[in-house]
């Protein structure tokens, strides 16, 4: 199992245990860091998977994605 899954695993458990009985401060604080840390990850790996997409235009070019400038 990759640190991912594991960390997702822990994550779900504590779901699950939360719509079940609730959970402690100590639990909760667990839940939002192992949250935080997921959400990190998977940004980082959808950022390496948009930096490498490339757009092919009708006449056959292909260029890099850009990222979009803000206004």
């Amino acid at each position: 199992m990759t640190e991912q899954e594991i960390r997702l695993k822990r994550i779900n458990e504590l779901a699950a245990k939360e719509r079940e009985s609730g959970l402690t401060a100590e639990e909760k604080e667990e839940q939002a860091k192992l949250r935080e840390e997921y959400r990190v990850a998977f940004r980082a790996a959808f950022r390496g998977v948009l930096d490498n997409t490339y757009v092919q235009t009708p006449d056959g070019k292909k260029r890099k994605l850009e990222k979009k400038k803000p206004n």
